[in-house]
């Protein structure tokens, strides 16, 4: 059986066993795409930006989905008040009641349909349904080019500066690193989940730095897929030649760079937290 024909069989199958198909989901008087849409706003709210990057919607299919819930008493929509160009959905006490009412009828599905299975079984499933949550949304990360300045990349390298405070001995201290000629940020239902950028140090070289990917997503291809994207960067601005550089705690890096061709080299700059040296020349 091809990839293709086993993701298909096992979409028909889940959907069927979830209640996907019925329009009624879990008989709380709601289609699946409105009961998602109320899961996804919450008990905090959401803005109708971030829930349209969040469940890949259209703009316009979105609003027909909220004015369904504003229709039926469970959420309002209102402007932010410390920003007006931004618009807030809310659930009200009612929809409050209904998400609770979802959250419980969700589990208790869940527990039915894992019943049947021994203890063996229900470890497979769940390592086996992990997998297949991260791999999936790995194969469905969006790669942007971003302004280094904008708020969707500064949220990435607080990330990044972020983990190497915690992951070496004495901290880190970024200082005032120059700016990035291009950066590039993936994205996972409109979150950040690995940047990296580019920078020119040399006539023929440029340099990949604040390369990053989230604890959570690694294991999943999703770094190796990011530096390959660098890279092909790289080879749009003319440059024959790729250096970065890494501190000897950062494992998992190391190895990247090592399966991905990049040869060790001397110390070619006066980073104070790097310890490894690395270049690639690109065809």
């Amino acid at each position: 059986m091809t990839a293709v024909e086993t993701v298909r069989r096992f979409n028909r199958t889940y959907t069927q066993r979830i209640g996907a198909l019925d329009e009624s989901f879990l008989g709380l008087g709601l289609p699946l795409g409105a009961a998602r849409l109320l899961f996804e706003v919450g008990t905090t709210g959401a803005g109708v930006g971030e829930l349209r990057e969040r469940l890949g919607l259209d703009s316009g299919y979105l609003s027909r989905l909220l004015r369904d819930l504003e229709s039926r008493g469970l959420a309002t929509t209102e402007r932010d008040p410390g920003d007006l160009r931004r618009r807030v959905v809310r659930l009200t006490q009612t929809g409050r009641a209904l998400l609770r009412r979802l959250d419980r009828r969700s589990d208790d599905l869940a527990a039915r349909l894992v019943a049947p299975l021994t203890d063996r079984q229900r470890e497979r499933l769940v390592a086996a349904l992990a997998t297949a949550d991260l791999l999936v949304r790995a194969a469905t990360v969006e790669l942007h080019e971003v302004d280094p300045a904008s708020a969707l990349a500064t949220t990435a390298v607080g990330h990044y500066l972020a983990e190497l405070d915690v992951r070496f001995p004495a901290g880190f201290d970024p200082g005032m690193p120059p700016p990035l000629d291009t950066f590039t940020v993936a994205t996972s239902d409109g979150a950040p989940v690995a940047c990296g950028g580019v920078q020119q140090i040399a006539d023929d070289v440029d340099e990949i730095k604040r390369m990053w990917v989230d604890p959570g997503w690694r294991g999943a291809g999703l770094g190796s897929r990011l530096l390959r994207h660098l890279e092909d960067v790289v080879r749009g601005r003319g440059r024959g030649v790729v250096r970065l550089d890494t501190n000897g705690t950062l494992d998992e890096a190391i190895a990247m760079y090592d399966r991905a061709g990049y040869r060790r080299i001397e110390r070619y700059n006066d980073n104070p937290y790097a310890e490894l040296f690395f270049e690639k020349t690109l065809s």
